[in-house]
């Protein structure tokens, strides 16, 4: 699938959420799709947990 389709998606149901059940599970619906979308991205090997805890001088020097 397209991440245009999975974008739209994702915003279709910001939109029902935030329109059918306010404010306030807009918010719980994009955190949960935060959530969601770093599981899926450590799930597929994306991101490694040692991504989370290094410092930014560890990752400047990964890069080189």
């Amino acid at each position: 699938m397209r991440m245009a389709v999975v974008g739209m998606i994702a915003g279709m149901a910001l939109g029902f959420a935030g329109w059918f059940g306010g404010f306030g599970a807009f918010l719980l619906v994009a955190a949960l799709g935060a959530v969601g979308l770093v599981a899926g991205r450590f799930l597929e090997g994306d991101l490694e947990l040692g991504d989370f805890f290094r410092t930014r001088d560890d990752r400047r020097d990964r890069r080189r």
